[in-house]
């Protein structure tokens, strides 16, 4: 009895890395433009309120993300910036950028959490209103958007990872190359024509032998 191995078809094995290339990016381009965006608009919104006491008297005090911390959405800024420049740099550049990605992300993240117990910028606040900077504030809460904004730098840090792992399957943005990875054909020198000596000095300005008998 004869047994026949099967052979792979190498233009399956060979569509595989396209495929997860092509996923990768997609997921990739998703998680950082969503994560940049929940970041963005976290950092927008109020993440802590309380009361200040002057004078016998109290009065409301809140704080938006931005006055808790600008880091989140500087390294928003950054991670859009590197997720766009991926595209513009090959091998050991984009490991680089990829790396930069990642960081953007967990940066986010963690200035994200540190900025949900955060009670400087309201303490700040209640010192410019009283005069006093030893005035507290009292009733202190936190929203969620400490940690929509964390979620969102959890965003950016997977598609860092992504381009970490798969940046080297992802097209790179380049003028000499069609979409197929061939250089585009040259463009054929134009006809000369021997009635016209404007045609034959242009010829000779390009190096060429308007004659066709030979290098000019």
């Amino acid at each position: 009895m004869e047994y026949v191995t099967a052979v792979p078809d190498p233009r399956s094995e060979a569509a595989r890395p396209s495929r997860a290339g092509r996923r990768s990016l997609a997921v990739a381009l998703l998680c950082g433009a969503l994560g940049a965006a929940v970041v963005l608009l976290a950092t927008r919104q109020q993440w802590s309120e309380g009361t200040a006491t002057v004078a016998g008297g109290s009065f409301p005090l809140t704080a938006k993300g931005s006055d808790v911390t600008g880091v989140p959405a500087a390294l928003a800024i950054v991670g859009l910036a590197a997720l766009v420049a991926v595209f513009a740099v090959r091998r050991a550049g984009r490991l680089v950028v990829a790396a930069l990605l990642t960081l953007s992300g967990a940066g986010i993240a963690v200035a994200a959490l540190l900025g949900a117990s955060d009670t400087a910028a309201l303490d700040e606040q209640a010192a410019r209103a009283s005069g006093d900077t030893s005035a507290a504030v009292h009733a202190l809460s936190h929203t969620a958007w400490p940690y929509a904004a964390a979620a969102g730098g959890a965003l950016i840090l997977c598609a860092g990872l992504l381009a970490l792992r798969y940046g080297r399957l992802w097209p790179a943005m380049s003028g000499r190359y069609e979409r197929s990875g061939a250089p585009r054909p040259r463009r054929a020198a134009p006809a000369v024509d021997p009635d016209r000596p404007e045609d034959l000095w242009k010829a000779l300005d390009r190096g060429e032998d308007p004659t066709g008998t030979g290098p000019a």
